[in-house]
C-alpha cells in the first residue's frame, strides 16, 4: 500500500515496526540512524517516515527539519521524551504525529493508516466492489445492488474495512480501532452492536457479513 522508511537503531524495535507496517501490506525500509536516513529519504522518496528522536550521527529534529525544507513527506516522530515543549517542538517543526514510548505496534500502525489517510498516500482506491456491495470513499456512500443504504461513519468504516480485504478476518479490536480510533478505550462488544445495525441495513446482501467465532468478522468474497 505504501513506501515506509523507518529510521530506527534498535534492531528488535525496528524489526518489529517493519513486521507491524507489512502485516498492514505496506513495504518497510530500515535504517540505524538519521544521517542515513535522510539520505534515503531524498534517494527513495518514501510515502511516510518513522522517526525515532534520538538519532545518532544526526538528531531527529535536525532531520524533521532538513526534510521538510525540501519535501511534503509525512513524518511520524518516535522518542521517550514525552514533555509537552518536546511534542510542541517536533510539531512545530513539520512532524504529523507524535509517538511517546512505550507504545504498542497495533498503535503505531493504526496511527500510520491515519496520517497516510489525511496525507493521501493510503494507496486505497476510491471504489470498493464486493459482490452487490459498492463502496465509494469519495462520497461516503454504500450502495447495495444500487440502492443507496443510510449508514453511520462508524458503520462505513467497519463495512469498508472488511471490503477491502474479503474473506479475510478481522478482530474486533481491529475493527474498533478503525471505528473509533486507536485512543478509543470502549468495549469491544461495541462492534457487534453497529454491525448488527449494519446487516439490518444492507438487507439480503447482511448475510455477507460473517461472524468468526472467537475472533470477529470477514465479508464473504464473491467466490466464497
Amino acid at each position: 500500500m505504501a513506501r515506509i522508511l523507518v529510521a530506527e537503531d534498535d534492531p528488535k524495535q525496528a524489526d518489529l515496526i517493519k513486521l507491524y507496517l507489512e502485516r498492514d501490506g505496506h513495504s518497510g525500509m530500515v535504517v540505524g540512524d538519521g544521517r542515513t536516513a535522510y539520505e534515503r529519504i531524498r534517494e527513495v522518496g518514501p510515502y511516510l517516515v518513522i522517526l525515532e528522536l534520538m538519532r545518532p550521527r544526526m538528531d531527529g529534529l535536525y532531520v524533521t527539519r532538513a526534510i521538510r525544507m525540501e519535501l511534503e513527506v509525512p513524518i511520524v516522530l518516535i522518542t521517550a521524551r514525552s514533555t509537552e515543549d518536546d511534542i510542541l517542538l517536533g510539531l512545530d517543526l513539520g512532524a504529523d504525529d507524535y509517538i511517546t514510548k512505550p507504545f504498542s505496534p497495533r498503535q503505531m500502525a493504526a496511527r500510520v493508516r491515519a496520517v497516510l489517510r489525511r496525507s493521501g498516500h493510503s494507496g486505497a482506491t476510491d471504489r470498493l466492489s464486493v459482490g452487490p456491495i459498492d463502496i465509494d470513499r469519495h462520497s461516503h456512500e454504500i450502495r447495495i445492488d444500487g440502492n443507496r443504504i443510510e449508514c453511520t461513519p462508524k458503520e462505513f468504516a467497519i463495512l469498508e474495512t472488511l471490503a477491502d480485504d474479503p474473506g479475510r478476518a478481522f478482530s474486533r479490536q481491529h475493527l474498533l480501532e478503525r471505528a473509533f480510533g486507536f485512543d478509543y478505550y470502549g468495549l469491544e462488544r461495541t462492534v457487534d452492536v453497529h454491525v448488527m445495525r449494519l446487516r439490518k441495513k444492507m438487507g439480503i446482501a447482511g448475510n455477507l457479513v460473517e461472524t468468526v467465532r472467537g475472533v470477529g468478522y470477514r465479508l464473504r468474497g464473491d467466490d466464497a
